[in-house]
């Protein structure tokens, strides 16, 4: 393989030294591009663009060839398990992904099969060997997967929701049915992280994007306790070099230490959480990455260079901090702005790492 020319971004998820402080932006690859808008009116739709190795390669690369960011993220979809189920994945223009076929019972979840990484999710290893080949060691790629909570929010409740009756319904009401979906789900994101890995990522993220909505108790018995077992059950080793595993639930910062326990590398914050306060309660058992509020992207440029420049100092010195957004990318935020954040963050987190 290829030795990286810019390691910054994994050597900061293992906590070793670096000279700035890595930078990467969830959705990066995205509405916010008029290239990515192009390269989607191509493909015709979502799917299809996720289906072709070759375009979803070229948005994967589109947004480091406009900012010198120190990550790659495959696109792709958390759903992509799911929809190899066979539970009928499509999109409603303005309404999100739906499925087909929810599961509404025991037999619905007895008649998943666990899907062929290589098989029914070919296309999603064929692009990641198709990335890492065309990114030339540039800098690293980081594949991903939903966590089972989040995935199983979708296949029960039908598509995206708000107040999550029909699985909660099934939580407290049939708790072994959920339990029985959630540990077959945790089983194909083992594969399907373990394969993504053998293609050619680099390192790994698990989005328990609706985590959140769980209460503490409830949290580590229907999600944490499944991403755990995810993290047991990845190559953290791979062609002689570490494979970083992050988590990030949403909403999750009253839960940092028992998310940091699992044995993940790094924990990914949202911005409802100070980055000064999470850093005093895990310490140095894990990095973290985050956490700055999309919205701060609308804001002019010195209003953005100041947010830098605040979570920086939150973070203070010392290694193990990859600086993000807590969440994705607004669709309609000014590519340029995206500029401004991409380049403060090196520009200020210098004096950080001595």
């Amino acid at each position: 393989m290829t030795p990286l020319k810019n390691d910054r971004y994994l050597r900061a998820l293992l906590k070793q030294p670096v000279d700035v402080t890595p930078v990467w932006m969830m959705r990066q690859a995205g509405r916010y591009l008029p290239e990515y808008k192009a390269t989607r009116a191509e493909a015709g739709d979502f799917m299809a663009l996720c289906t072709n190795p070759e375009l979803a390669c070229e948005v994967t690369l589109q947004p480091l060839r406009r900012f010198p960011l120190d990550a790659a993220i495959l696109f792709s979809d958390i759903l992509t398990i799911p929809d190899a189920m066979g539970l009928g994945l499509y999109f409603e223009t303005g309404e999100g992904p739906k499925f087909k076929q929810p599961i509404v019972d025991k037999a619905g979840v007895d008649n998943l099969p666990i899907p062929d990484p290589e098989d029914e999710l070919k296309y999603v290893m064929d692009a990641v060997r198709t990335i890492r080949k065309n990114l030339k060691g540039e800098v690293p790629l980081i594949g991903f997967s939903g966590s089972p909570w989040t995935l199983a929010t979708y296949m029960i409740e039908g598509g995206s929701s708000k107040a999550f009756t029909k699985i909660k319904k099934m939580a407290f009401a049939d708790p072994e049915i959920l339990h029985a979906l959630l540990d077959k789900l945790a089983d194909s994101v083992i594969l399907y992280l373990n394969a993504q890995i053998a293609a050619g990522a680099q390192s790994v993220m698990i989005f328990d994007t609706w985590g959140g909505v769980l209460s503490p108790r409830d949290y580590k018995l229907f999600s944490l306790q499944y991403m755990e077992k995810i993290v047991a059950g990845l190559t953290r080793e791979y062609d002689g070099q570490k494979v970083p595993v992050t988590l990030f639930t949403k909403n999750g910062g009253m839960w940092l230490e028992s998310i940091a326990a699992t044995g993940c590398d790094a924990v990914g914050l949202d911005w409802t959480i100070d980055i000064a306060e999470a850093k005093a309660r895990v310490g140095d058992k894990v990095a973290l990455q985050g956490n700055m509020d999309p919205s701060i992207l609308y804001a002019p440029a010195p209003r953005i260079e100041q947010e830098v420049q605040d979570i920086l100092a939150g973070f203070g010195e010392g290694e193990g901090h990859v600086f993000n957004l807590g969440h994705g990318i607004h669709l309609d935020v000014p590519p340029e702005n995206a500029g401004v954040f991409v380049d403060a963050v090196h520009k200020y987190s210098a004096q950080y790492h001595k």
